[in-house]
């Protein structure tokens, strides 16, 4: 506050002296002793905005950075606050109490084959898990393969999907992403996450979610509940999702990172909440970094 305080006194004073300025040009073309001394102060009270801009912008950001919230595509996330990284000591205990509560935790995503998985975690971008399910329970029974995803066509797709949000655009990405592996994979899904951020609506989350999933690789897809709970607790923080997924990668023993994505989803998603976090269910709220826990 009082740093804020400065930076307006500093910018009033600013305006002051370079009106002055200004007023001594045009009323006294000929003081220019004077127009040096005011020259002298504005040098010097813009260099002392400058220094208190610098002092009220966090490491890395814009001097007010937003609530905290996922861009676009993966792109820059502003956080509100971001607690300092835990030391292993303290990760290991959290990810054993989560593996103790669930040792064997599952994405809720319904899928019957890494085509079905790929679908339904694309269409999943901005919309719930449990609203996918409903659209791709009678979809996935007529359409589980790319192949046949064709035949049923763009319209036909939309028709099952229309009650998930920007269903057109993802109708479209579907048929494109169906028609290239049909054209180039043989009709396969590739494993690699290189050939499946190249797909039509797919980014690095979506290509992690299906690597980890289908294919068990400890890849971490870090959606907005996990950039809540990385931050929040201490587990992994950073100021964007590549950098918490770099954090949860480094910092996780290797033993929890198999399964740390869907400890961390769950957990963010059903007592790590955005609004009011569960702080009395929490089984890590010992453990955990957040200082304003709910009672």
């Amino acid at each position: 506050m009082l740093v804020r305080i400065l930076f307006l006194l500093v910018t009033l004073a600013g305006e002051l002296v370079v009106g002055g300025l200004i007023d001594t040009f045009i009323t006294t073309r000929k003081d220019f002793s004077g127009l040096l001394v005011y020259f002298s102060m504005a040098a010097w009270l813009i260099g002392l905005e400058m220094q208190a801009r610098h002092i009220l912008r966090p490491p890395g950001g814009a001097a007010d950075p937003p609530p905290a919230g996922l861009a676009p595509a993966g792109g820059a996330v502003h956080i509100r606050a971001m607690a300092a990284q835990l030391d292993h000591t303290t990760i290991h205990a959290i990810f054993s109490r989560f593996q103790a509560a669930e040792p064997e935790p599952k994405g809720e995503l319904a899928h019957v084959n890494a085509y079905t998985l790929l679908v339904a975690v694309a269409l999943s971008a901005q919309a719930t898990d449990a609203g996918v399910n409903r659209a791709t329970a009678a979809l996935f029974r007529i359409a589980d393969t790319p192949e046949k995803m064709l035949a049923l066509g763009e319209e036909g797709l939309i028709a099952h999907i229309r009650t998930i949000g920007l269903y057109r655009n993802k109708a479209k990405n579907v048929i494109k992403l169906s028609r290239i592996l049909v054209e180039q994979y043989g009709g396969a899904v590739p494993s690699s996450r290189a050939a499946l951020q190249a797909l039509p609506g797919v980014g690095r989350k979506t290509a992690n979610v299906v690597l980890n999933m289908w294919w068990r690789l400890p890849a971490q897809a870090v959606d907005t509940h996990i950039f809540r709970l990385g931050n929040r607790s201490g587990i992994a923080p950073g100021r964007d999702v590549v950098a918490v997924e770099r954090a949860i990668e480094d910092h996780v023993p290797a033993e929890f990172q198999l399964h740390a994505h869907h400890w961390m989803i769950l957990h963010g998603r059903y007592v790590c909440k955005a609004r009011k976090p569960a702080c009395p269910a929490c089984l890590i709220r010992d453990l955990c970094a957040y200082e304003e826990k709910t009672e």
